[in-house]
């Protein structure tokens, strides 16, 4: 490159800086009453001298060292911590179990949601599993886990009694979550009472379309967003995932774009309808599908516990599971297995090669397969992380109760239930923001808020 050059003298205007002779030193003696005499004095060379000297003309005390302005001003105070990054959100939750994971993750992030159940109650009180095996709708983990941080009321808003009670409690909220079928919630008028309404609409196809009257389960959803296609063994049918990931996926979505629309109301000053299809959360999430068709021309195929890259896979310990990785030092790998007496078929400088590893998987996780059964997880994992290789333990969910790294960050939040006398480790925090703690409470007994909600 070609050295700097200094800007010719006609245009150098106010704003460029000059160079000082003896900078470095001048900047080590700013801090005596001389260095700030002779600062000034530079300073009135230039143009800009008179305008910072009347600026700084006012502060030129003994204990100030002829600091700027700004520097000169005692730091401000940070303003103190919030209960949560919603605070002050209120959210009016209709949603069933489609919807039921946006109420929590805002409840979470310090919204006040109230739950908005009918006068018998959410049907998903009868959902098990039970605490301790009592069939009841305060006990049911379902629930529990869906509504922890949610405050309750009963009200049957279809009757006209009840619809104008909702009604007046829209007028005054900032958000509303709801999964009826579409249309449904429009005849109520919400948004025409408070504009800055932002409604959350989570429906198995979306508000418009072709199959928007169409119902569905998560099931469905999974089934018609393609990923069930390419869930299961490669020689056996499509496979439903396990638990509710479209159901999930909608709910993580739906709590994305309420926030956006609160984020945008502060511009706008008005509020929108957030239109959340399962179909499109879960097509929108299939990971690798969408690269693999548009970038290369392939159709994912299922390929059982191999991951998508080639580069992962469960095989059996002694006594569990382990997730297999030919990423990683894989020299350290062979050389580990050969001492082992085993693992010379994979001592081939061909497979040095990270593609060539990738088009092999399935002949070099058979022998990982035979090598591991020697070993317990512990063992086999512990070994591998020392030689820079990234095995992991497949963890059973109950022993996420125990993991250490976990319990250290307070991952799991006891929750005491009076009425039952119990005290319960909930889930808490999937992220943590520094300045807004998590929120984690007690789910509500059926209609518990209605006098404070509704009287």
């Amino acid at each position: 490159m070609p050295p700097r050059r200094a800007l010719p003298a006609r245009r150098r205007g106010p704003h460029h800086r000059r160079r000082v002779p003896g900078g470095p030193g001048v900047a080590r003696r700013l801090q005596s009453r001389e260095g700030a005499a002779r600062l000034r004095a530079l300073l009135g060379a230039d143009r800009r001298g008179a305008e910072l000297g009347r600026r700084a003309a006012p502060a030129l005390r003994p204990c100030d060292g002829g600091l700027d302005p700004d520097r000169r001003r005692r730091p401000r105070p940070l303003p103190p911590p919030v209960t949560g990054a919603l605070a002050g959100v209120r959210v009016l939750d209709l949603a069933d179990q489609q919807g039921a994971f946006a109420g929590k993750l805002l409840a979470g992030l310090g919204a006040d949601v109230v739950l908005v159940e009918p006068p018998e109650g959410s049907p998903l009180r009868s959902i098990p599993p039970f605490w301790q095996g009592v069939e009841d709708p305060e006990r049911s983990l379902f629930f529990w886990f869906y509504n922890a941080g949610k405050r309750g009321i009963a009200l049957d808003w279809r009757r006209p009694e009840g619809a104008g009670r909702l009604r007046r409690l829209a007028a005054r909220a900032d958000v509303v979550i709801e999964t009826e079928p579409p249309g449904t919630l429009a005849a109520l008028g919400l948004r025409a009472l408070n504009p800055r309404l932002v409604i959350a609409s989570i429906t198995p196809f979306g508000q418009t379309g072709p199959y928007r009257a169409w119902r569905a389960s998560d099931t469905v959803a999974q089934a018609m967003g393609g990923m069930m296609f390419v869930n299961g063994h490669r020689d056996g049918p499509p496979l439903r995932a396990l638990g509710l990931q479209a159901y999930h996926q909608a709910g993580i979505l739906a709590a994305v774009g309420v926030v956006s629309a609160l984020l945008a109301r502060d511009r706008t000053g008005r509020g929108q309808e957030v239109d959340v299809s399962l179909q499109a959360a879960v097509a929108g999430a299939l990971e690798h599908v969408p690269g693999l068709w548009h970038q290369m021309g392939l159709v994912a195929a299922r390929q059982g516990t191999l991951h998508w890259t080639r580069y992962f896979c469960v095989g059996r310990c002694r006594d569990g599971w382990v997730m297999h990785c030919t990423l990683g030092d894989w020299t350290s790998l062979v050389e580990w297995m050969k001492a082992d007496g085993m693992g010379a078929e994979l001592d081939d400088p061909a497979l040095e090669d990270i593609k060539t590893r990738q088009a092999e998987g399935d002949r070099l996780f058979a022998a990982l397969d035979a090598w591991a059964a020697r070993y317990t997880v512990e063992e086999l994992v512990e070994g591998a992380q020392l030689r820079r290789i990234p095995y992991a333990a497949v963890r059973a969910p109950e022993a996420l109760l125990r993991d250490a790294h976990l319990t250290a960050r307070g991952f799991f939040v006891p929750i005491e239930h009076p009425d039952l006398g119990l005290t319960v480790p909930y889930p808490g925090a999937p992220f943590r923001l520094a300045d807004a703690p998590w929120r984690v409470a007690r789910p509500p007994r059926l209609g518990e808020h209605n006098d404070e909600v509704l009287g």
